[in-house]
């Protein structure tokens, strides 16, 4: 594989908040930039098409910007046979090691594991921290591209950058839970926010404070994503099956359930949307919490149908159906219970949303679609997915 001093043509695979952010700085820095993403979901800052296999069939060089493993195997197994032969595979995504090793053995040489410290305010501004693992040809191929988005250190080999990159998320959970615990204690004793934040911010967990005193002093605001308490548990998952050693941040994070505490967990990470989004998820939480209707009657919109497979068959609830359900008290496992909002997604005046539960023996999906509308968001639909 011969040297390139600059690509001519960047294909952007993935264009969630991190790959938006990396898709918009490089189209700015090197021009010729298209973009993919299996949601349909498009960045205005690039040229987007709807084939993955168009996007790659004229790139220097493919950037997976995708959220884990699996994701991006079926990417790579979907565009494969429309790569050139001299085209670069740069994979940023946070993956397991024996993930990384595996796409490492399948591209060969023109794979580059490089997956990146800092979120998406730091891909903007060219100040990311890039672990790059691969051949010299390869790396060198890609450096004007990395070096667009912040400072490279190689590393040996992919599993090595992969397991790397878990062990500095592994560090933001422990902050993200410390400052959870800290506040939520200070809470209780009373204390003020603003001064319980001024101490804080001159100990050990001063930088996460710093950096999100204005959410965590006033709530929530319009501030975008830059990780989310979904994908902080992802990775501590796949650190806790690497390692073979159970971590308290991959349970304690998956076990975030009450809306107070995932809006602290998440305020520390991502405050991924605006608070007004939050509030019918937050409502519907609360219904499964206490068993009382009125809260998902709050959520939900009158019109609203509850669909999903149960026992075998389909069924579309009314809301007043779904509502008959609950009878006004917790379920006798709700201590046990967990819920935790994954993702969301706002275009305009509609929203998507997605919330993993886990009950009991049982792990639910659950799909939501969101409509803004007389000053206020609530629950148009929502489809589910039983896990037994």
């Amino acid at each position: 594989m011969g040297r390139m001093t600059a690509p001519r043509t960047i294909a952007v695979l993935g264009l969630g908040r991190m790959g938006a952010a990396i898709a918009t700085r490089l189209a700015n820095h090197h021009g010729d930039v298209v973009g993919w993403t299996r949601s349909g979901h498009s960045t205005g800052a690039v040229e987007t098409t709807g084939d993955p296999n168009e996007a790659v069939a004229k790139a220097d060089i493919v950037l997976l910007a995708l959220f884990d493993g699996p994701a991006c195997r079926q990417v790579v197994d979907r565009v494969r046979d429309s790569l050139r032969t001299d085209t670069i595979v740069l994979n940023t995504s946070t993956i397991a090691p024996a993930e990384a090793s595996a796409l490492a053995r399948q591209l060969g040489r023109s794979y580059v594991h490089a997956p990146l410290l800092g979120s998406v305010p730091a891909a903007a501004a060219g100040t990311l921290q890039i672990l790059a693992a691969a051949g010299q040809d390869a790396l060198d191929g890609a450096r004007p591209v990395l070096e667009t988005l912040g400072t490279v250190r190689r590393v040996d080999d992919a599993a090595t950058a992969a397991a790397l990159k878990l062990i500095a998320n592994c560090g933001l959970a422990g902050a993200v839970l410390a400052l959870r615990d800290s506040l939520r204690q200070a809470d209780a004793l009373g204390l003020p926010r603003d001064q319980v934040l001024d101490v804080l911010e001159r100990g050990q967990l001063g930088g996460l404070v710093a950096r999100k005193r204005a959410f965590l002093a006033d709530g929530p605001t319009a501030v975008p994503a830059e990780f989310t308490i979904g994908a902080l548990a992802k990775d501590m998952a796949l650190l806790a099956a690497a390692s073979n050693t159970p971590l308290r941040s991959a349970s304690d994070l998956a076990g975030i359930s009450s809306a107070a505490e995932a809006d602290i967990a998440v305020a520390a990470t991502a405050p991924a949307v605006e608070d007004a989004v939050l509030e019918p998820l937050r409502a519907y939480i609360r219904g499964h919490v206490t068993g009382d209707a009125s809260h998902f009657r709050d959520a939900f919109l009158p019109t609203a149908h509850i669909e999903g497979i149960r026992d075998g068959a389909f069924v579309s609830w009314h809301l007043d159906e779904y509502c008959a359900l609950f009878h006004g008290r917790p379920a006798p496992d709700e201590p046990t219970r967990s819920r935790r909002i994954d993702a969301i997604e706002v275009h305009g005046t509609v929203a998507t949303a997605t919330m993993t539960l886990w009950h009991g023996a049982d792990t639910f999906t659950d799909i939501f679609l969101l409509v803004h509308d007389d000053g206020r968001w609530r629950i148009a639909n929502k489809a589910y997915h039983r896990n037994a």
